[in-house]
């Protein structure tokens, strides 16, 4: 009989690489303090081996990111009072002959937290000791060039005025957190701190009804989601060509623009979050831009699209500024623009009129597309998908609801939703009668009439 080997848990991951950090920090304090100690350096207390199992996400993080040993001891202590809070104790011991903690060992005290929590200067202890000619190599790479910073596993904060950089409180991220605990990556609740929402369909791309040089223009999209990094890995073209790709929407209300932004997302596994313009301005300078940059630097991180809703109430034509409102009001506008133009993802605005907007902020696109208002064979289409599991009497004829009334999607799709509410009252199939007062109501919006 084969013998199974059950993978261990995630859990056993982390108290094992806990374990080594227990390890290497006893090391690292006996060697300082010149007291007996097993090994001469703690670089030959070795890592521990990395279980295999694809479902173990500390495992696959720490493969994917290529942390070398320094950099996981780093990643271990920062998550250590998550964790382990007891695993960082011996940082309490004092300094006899001054009766006081050592100061080479950095840390800050917490209000609610009884444990030690490290800092900067805890790390720089940690990896080199007192050996100044080890920690200034250290002193700005883990920062800023090592996988630890690039991926935003752990961050540096920051210290109080005039103090040394490296007192700020060493942290693990909330996502890096979640993701190396649980294995998924929290989403962000949409408030006015993070104004954007995640927006999904049921709908799949073969609904999407739109005219075929639309689709054409799409599929260029599609390649660039599927293949960016493809393209930005060629060295000739990373001269040429920005990261990232900006595409307008343009078109009367319900044609698609939405929709297709949402099975964009779908088809190449990215996930779509529509930013609310309304909530973004702030009647605090400084905040708009600081919740902004908050979207933009978690769409970075997690390659998410985003999507900017009638942006024509932000981006529109701008005028001379004559008031202080004014004035804040550009300022951010500008904040904004900057942050897309840069923006190494994908960003996808919406408008109803080209042009509402602003002539130097179109030229930032590099695709405008035109949702037009579909045609008889795409109405007819629309129509028959809307009510293609409804109960209707013989006497509607799609084909001829197409053929006189032109109406977008939104609209037809309104019209299945008054007619499923008629129907579940009158308890009997929707008749023509029933469809041409939902009509009657969509046309009225437009100030029209059958």
């Amino acid at each position: 009989m084969a013998l199974t080997l059950t993978p261990p848990a995630p859990g056993d991951t982390l108290a094992r690489e806990l374990d080594w950090l227990t390890k290497v920090l006893d090391a690292r304090i006996r060697l300082h303090l010149k007291q007996e100690c097993t090994v001469k350096t703690i670089e030959r207390i070795p890592m521990p081996k990395l279980p295999t199992a694809a479902t173990d996400a500390y495992a696959r993080l720490v493969k994917h990111e290529k942390l070398n040993w320094h950099e996981r001891l780093v990643l271990a202590l920062a998550l250590a009072p998550h964790l382990r809070p007891q695993a960082l104790d011996p940082f309490f011991g004092r300094n006899g002959l001054y009766d006081r903690p050592f100061t080479e060992f950095g840390g800050l005290r917490g209000k609610g937290h009884a444990g030690f929590l490290p800092t900067g200067e805890t790390a720089l202890f940690l990896l080199a000791g007192a050996d100044l000619t080890q920690r200034l190599p250290y002193q700005t790479s883990l920062w800023a060039h090592s996988p630890l910073a690039t991926a935003r596993l752990v961050q540096l904060g920051p210290a109080e005025a005039h103090e040394p950089p490296l007192s700020g409180a060493l942290t693990v991220t909330p996502e890096a957190l979640a993701l190396l605990t649980t294995g998924e990556r929290p989403r962000p609740h949409y408030s006015p701190d993070f104004p954007a929402q995640r927006v999904t369909t049921p709908l799949t791309w073969d609904d999407l009804v739109l005219e075929d040089y639309v689709h054409d223009q799409l599929r260029e999209i599609r390649t660039w989601l599927d293949h960016q990094d493809e393209i930005m890995q060629d060295p000739h073209l990373r001269r040429h060509l920005k990261p990232g790709y900006r595409a307008l929407f343009y078109g009367p209300p319900g044609t698609g623009k939405t929709l297709t932004a949402m099975l964009l997302g779908q088809v190449t596994g990215h996930e779509v979050y529509r930013v609310d313009l309304s909530m973004i301005v702030s009647k605090y300078i400084g905040e708009t831009e600081k919740n902004l940059a908050r979207v933009f630097d978690t769409a970075e991180r997690r390659r998410w699209i985003l999507f900017f809703d009638e942006a024509d109430a932000l981006f529109g034509k701008r005028t001379a500024a004559s008031s202080s409102n004014d004035r804040h009001a550009n300022q951010e506008t500008a904040y904004l623009l900057q942050r897309i133009e840069y923006f190494p993802g994908v960003i996808i605005l919406a408008s109803n009129l080209k042009s509402n907007l602003d002539d130097a902020f179109a030229r930032r696109f590099q695709a405008m597309i035109n949702f037009p208002l579909p045609g008889s064979a795409g109405r007819l289409q629309l129509w028959q998908q809307a009510f293609a599991t409804i109960k209707v009497s013989r006497e509607v004829d799609f084909s001829a609801l197409a053929a006189k009334y032109q109406v977008a999607g939104g609209a037809i799709v309104n019209v299945l939703r008054y007619c499923v509410l008629l129907h579940l009252q009158q308890k009997q199939a929707v008749s023509i009668s029933d469809i041409m007062k939902g009509l009657q109501r969509e046309l009225a919006k437009e100030g029209k009439t059958i």
